[in-house]
């Protein structure tokens, strides 16, 4: 009698045991992936990039670089590009392009003149099925060597309350932390501001590999070089200038003919960073022209398209690969979530002119 009640009573503690163990993993695996995630332990993810973004921000437009027009065009490969890749866009006559042009600020009701950086995104699509996705600035190099540092940066420019400008002190202590940013300060005070976005070239600032058919790595960084000449602004002129002005401007352009951007691959040396897109290679570097883009019509974001395409820069074809930059990878997770929220935005009908849905006319408002 007393050996099996011995034997029901380990019977009971093992099962405990077995009970701990299990609620002991999973509060590990819960705690884990929170902490993954950002919600615990103060840990900057790529949700801490969008954390300033305002709860009345029109719903499902990007988060950054809100305010753009979708194109169609097709990319001409030159052929050059094939002894260092075996990417099929390197090779192929024709590839059909998607894209969008935009303003650097995120506020998609901004005036054309509120901001020095525009942008051209990418996607093209290969006769193999591989896609290239690409987002590229005019800026010619970022300001910090890592993503943290973009955030410091914010921070540390904000303007006070007080004041209307930034803080001296926290200016000063990002500028130590973070020296290789005022390279890039220099550059924003005193670089023209483009007046086209068909003569400005858009720069990608993080490096890539290009593999070739014997496995051979190259790093690669690339520009869009235009066909059509730079011209900017003077002070007066973007001053004045029309709220939609270089959306206009665009349209004009393309009603008397098509724009045309070179793909311009620069050849890494050695001795040539590839994790810090701060960090600006010589000028005398290799360079080939590896195809030609041709846009021929712009239209409407609010029409589908570009609208709900993650230009994410990480999804390359076979034949290029990421590098090592911090930066890069740091990308990926901030335009995923940017997309998710706007697609989960547009699915569940809260978006309204982001897809061209007058306001009485939202579900929601019904």
């Amino acid at each position: 009698m007393r050996k099996n009640s011995l034997i029901a009573y380990l019977r009971t503690k093992r099962v405990l045991f077995i009970l701990c163990g299990i609620l002991l993993i999973a509060g590990t695996l819960v705690l884990a992936f929170a902490w993954s995630a950002g919600l615990i332990g103060g840990r900057i993810t790529t949700q801490t990039f969008l954390k300033d973004t305002p709860k009345t921000y029109p719903a499902g437009y990007r988060r950054a670089h809100g305010k753009g027009i979708c194109f169609e065009g097709t990319f001409r490969a030159s052929g050059k590009g094939v002894p260092f890749s075996i990417a099929r866009v390197f090779a192929q006559q024709k590839v059909p392009v998607a894209g969008r042009f935009s303003l650097g600020s995120p506020d998609p009701y901004a005036p054309d003149n509120s901001t020095r950086t525009v942008s051209m995104a990418l996607l093209l699509t290969a006769d193999d099925g591989e896609q290239w996705r690409m987002k590229l600035n005019n800026e010619p190099f970022f300001a910090t060597r890592d993503a943290e540092g973009f955030l410091k940066q914010m921070e540390a420019y904000k303007p006070t309350p007080a004041t209307g400008t930034p803080d001296p002190a926290r200016v000063a202590a990002f500028l130590k932390e973070y020296p290789e940013a005022q390279k890039y300060v220099k550059w924003d005070a005193t670089a023209p501001w483009t007046r086209s976005f068909a003569g400005a070239q858009y720069n990608v600032i993080n490096s890539f590999i290009l593999i070739d058919k014997n496995g051979k790595k190259q790093a690669i960084r690339w520009s869009m070089r235009p066909h059509a000449p730079f011209t900017s602004w003077s002070v007066n002129q973007r001053k004045q200038a029309s709220h939609d002005f270089l959306f206009e401007d665009l349209k004009k352009r393309l009603k008397k003919g098509p724009l045309y951007w070179d793909l311009v691959l620069t050849l890494a040396e050695p001795s040539d960073p590839v994790n810090d897109p701060s960090q600006v290679w010589p000028e005398n570097r290799r360079q080939i022209v590896a195809g030609t883009l041709e846009v021929s019509h712009v239209f409407d974001q609010t029409n589908g398209g570009c609208r709900d395409v993650n230009f994410d820069p990480t999804r390359v074809p076979k034949g290029i690969t990421l590098s090592d930059d911090p930066v890069l990878a740091a990308r990926a997770g901030i335009y995923s979530h940017s997309h998710s929220d706007r697609v989960r935005e547009i699915g569940y009908g809260k978006a309204t002119d982001a897809v061209g849905k007058p306001k009485n006319d939202n579900p929601k408002n019904k």
